[in-house]
């Protein structure tokens, strides 16, 4: 079977591994070639204000090591953009001219920035690639001030980046407060606060007007002096392949509970893909996608089904941490509401529980719960009658969160749904460290939130054995 994947950031590259796993445990042959626009190896966009700071290297967001496609039988195609689909001969035409045929087609295209129709925006840079974080550094080694516009998921991030780079960085949001679509009111303010700590201005209901050179201009008349300017104002899904194509296109590539698109050969995944209505923009749904999508098309389980994902949204700088899950905006009339905020010490919690199961979270600061409450909201068990203890437990009650007591069924690391007694398994075969328990199960390469509870769960199991590592 001919399999082309046209994408090789985290949805594509993902897929490409899930199959060869298969693969290898079914014995289908799978011939599979990759399309690639960006001229390098697949990397994690997730850590990518870590590259931005200069906490982390592009060799330490690689998602796959340079041999491993040579090594797999994968024939890559770095550096070219596919410009057509010929769905009636089944080949994608590339730019360079070459014509790949295929049985399977999966489109992993991604997304790519919003950027505002507003004079002087090519001044602006854009925060998606490596290329990017390359750029804005190289750019930062003379600014004195950058303003990033946009204060979502993305445009904290980049904001805290550049801070870490020790710019002063004033952030623009459109919207009253930050990560609107997450946070409430009240998160939002205590985030901004968090930020002004470690050295970014927050400025909100504030739209831009225009980049000049040296300032950015706003609707209100108001100016902002910046000599870099990064725009974070959003992504939209690549669909153009899948419209020129013919297929279904809504606001991504519109596909069933199989991944497949209107043409039963061809499948999209990640974040160019609409499920059910909806367009997720984060790392596990795409990896749970892949997972699907490699198990229909080896015949590993062609019954398998998509059926949409509880998302979390995790954010990890320095000096930030913040967790936002399900129906964060529900009101005291609507749900039961449990509440904890410190704005001084950046700390604010807030469980939003219905039916008495958590259908929401907001966990900003250091939040000792975070682990114990993300399995709530994932199973959907009941809770206990002590609301507080679930915010700020008591030695007794945070003892429950302790390896020895957790179930082998509790996933540690929803990016990769790998669980307690995955990394159990991995280590009584002779993973006995966390490199090795990593190199197995993939765990904390998402968002890399749960790498101490990896690491403990690991350390918990070589004290109990006597294993001296």
């Amino acid at each position: 079977m001919r399999l082309v994947v046209v994408g090789n950031g985290m949805a594509g590259a993902r897929l490409v591994t899930e199959v060869r796993r298969r693969g290898r445990d079914t014995g289908i042959d799978v011939e599979v070639s990759v399309f690639e626009a960006e001229p390098c190896q697949p990397y994690n966009r997730v850590l990518l204000s870590n590259v931005l700071a200069g906490t982390a290297g592009p060799e330490q967001v690689r998602l796959l090591d340079p041999g491993w496609y040579a090594e797999n039988g994968v024939r890559t195609h770095l550096g070219v953009r596919v410009l057509g689909i010929d769905r009636a001969a089944r080949v994608v035409v590339a730019e360079d001219g070459t014509r790949e045929p295929y049985d399977v087609l999966v489109l992993a295209t991604g997304s790519e920035p919003v950027v505002p129709p507003i004079p002087g925006a090519e001044r602006a840079m854009a925060f998606r690639t490596l290329d990017d974080c390359d750029r804005i550094r190289a750019a930062a080694g003379s600014a004195r001030h950058a303003v990033v516009v946009g204060g979502g998921l993305l445009g904290v991030e980049a904001a805290r980046g550049l801070a870490g780079l020790g710019l002063p960085v004033t952030l623009l949001h459109r919207a009253g407060h930050l990560m609107e679509r997450q946070l409430d009111t009240e998160a939002g303010l205590v985030l901004r606060q968090t930020l002004a700590m470690v050295g970014v201005t927050v400025r909100t209901g504030v739209t831009v007007s225009a980049v000049d050179p040296g300032r950015v201009r706003l609707t209100d008349g108001a100016a902002t002096d910046a000599d870099l300017v990064v725009f974070a104002c959003g992504v939209r899904p690549v669909v153009r392949l899948a419209r020129e194509a013919g297929l279904r296109v809504d606001r991504g590539v519109v596909v069933d509970d199989g991944l497949r698109t209107d043409d039963r050969s061809i499948f999209a995944i990640g974040e160019c893909a609409q499920h059910a209505g909806t367009v997720y923009g984060l790392v596990a749904p795409a990896w749970e996608q892949a997972a699907v999508v490699a198990d229909i098309v080896t015949g590993a389980d062609r019954g398998a089904r998509y059926r949409g994902s509880r998302v979390v949204t995790r954010l990890k700088a320095t000096g930030v941490e913040l967790a936002a899950m399900g129906e964060t905006h529900l009101t005291d009339d609507q749900a039961e509401i449990v509440r904890f905020t410190h704005r001084r010490s950046g700390t604010y919690r807030k469980l939003v529980i219905r039916g008495e199961r958590l259908v929401g979270a907001i966990l900003l600061g250091e939040t000792p719960t975070v682990g114990s409450l993300t399995q709530l909201f994932d199973r959907g068990g009941p809770l206990p009658g002590d609301r507080m203890g679930l915010l700020s437990p008591d030695p007794a009650a945070a003892g429950a969160a302790s390896p020895a007591l957790m179930p082998d069924s509790a996933r540690v690391c929803r990016c990769n749904n790998v669980t307690k007694g995955r990394i159990r398994a991995c280590w009584e075969a002779g993973a006995r460290d966390l490199p090795a328990v990593v190199a197995a199960t993939a765990a904390t390469t998402g968002c890399g939130g749960c790498r101490e509870a990896v690491d403990g769960i690991v350390g918990w199991l070589c004290e109990q054995e006597g294993v001296s590592v």
